[in-house]
């Protein structure tokens, strides 16, 4: 087990450090100057922000300071906001992200588990078909379009909830439900293609032959293997929502991560783009990494696999 995990663990650092060096050196290959955009500014000045910046130095040192930053966290002061650095924004827009991305989570997991094996259950059935067409849309209507109708008939017409902003629990429902609705229709169709599998087993005839109910043969039984492909996909998924959805934050005003990833592109904040996209990185990593865990601690048999196919 610890062989395993190290060797995972080795793949992230290796990963991530590539991730690093990919985005430094492909945002100072962007043409142009970051401080630079709308207006002239007086060359005195500009070497004078070059030079506060570091910007004035060989490209290899620049890479060797923003390389020794990464490794203690400390991921360099905004081009365009003075006085703050890429940590204290990440700080201030991550919690609001993991905050609407965990609420978006426990919505699409649960959700897509219960419809899913809704329709397993009842397969070729009304209820599967029913629980297959809200899997469509859910897959084919992007989320800022769902969002856009959510707040055009909730907030708008019924006036059930607030239209946008950040703050209160009614605030987060519309932007919840638009970011889990792929996700939930994606894990519906996992979970009903790999139910029905799982339910034509032979262990599965035989505790029906023993007298178990629908219920105690999915929970003791079915739910444990039919699960395997949406581990894997809660990887991505999580760090996906809880670093924020730059679309779904845009449309409700929310200050979270997204927000200040977009803001940053629009302004040229070349720091905040790579720190932002590093941190990302680092947050996708780490819950590939997990799922790697929660894969061994589901099925032993995958970590005893990978030992032997490393020998």
């Amino acid at each position: 087990m610890t062989q395993y995990l190290a060797k995972k663990a080795a793949i992230l650092i290796g990963s991530l450090f590539l991730v690093t060096t990919l985005t430094f050196f492909l945002m100072h290959s962007i043409p142009g100057d970051p401080f630079v955009q709308d207006k002239a500014i007086p060359e005195e000045i500009l070497k004078a922000l070059h030079k506060h910046y570091g910007l004035d130095q060989p490209l290899y040192i620049q890479y060797g300071k923003y390389l020794d930053g990464v490794l203690h966290f400390e991921l360099g002061p905004s081009f365009k906001y003075e006085g703050r650095t890429v940590n204290e924004i990440i700080a201030d827009g991550f919690p609001v992200s993991f905050y609407l991305g965990m609420e978006a989570l426990i919505i699409a997991v649960f959700g897509g588990i219960v419809l899913g094996s809704i329709a397993a259950l009842n397969h070729m059935r009304w209820q599967d078909h029913m629980t297959m067409i809200i899997a469509v849309i859910g897959i084919s209507v992007p989320s800022f379009i769902l969002a856009t109708f959510l707040q055009y008939l909730l907030a708008m017409k019924l006036d059930l909830l607030p239209v946008a902003r950040w703050g209160t629990f009614s605030q987060t429902i519309m932007p919840a439900i638009s970011l889990a609705a792929l996700p939930m229709a994606f894990i519906a169709r996992l979970t009903r293609a790999n139910m029905v599998e799982v339910m034509q087993q032979d262990y599965i005839q035989t505790a029906k032959s023993k007298g178990l109910n629908s219920f105690q043969i999915v929970v003791r039984h079915a739910i444990r293997n039919a699960l395997m492909p949406v581990v894997t996909y809660l990887g991505p998924l999580t760090a996906a929502v809880m670093t924020g959805s730059f679309a779904i934050e845009k449309i409700f005003g929310i200050p979270g991560l997204g927000q200040w990833f977009v803001t940053s592109i629009t302004n040229r904040d070349y720091t905040v783009i790579m720190g932002t996209t590093i941190f990302y990185s680092a947050i996708l990593m780490l819950c590939v990494f997990i799922v790697d865990l929660l894969y061994c601690l589901i099925d032993p048999r995958i970590q005893l696999k990978q030992e032997i196919d490393g020998r």
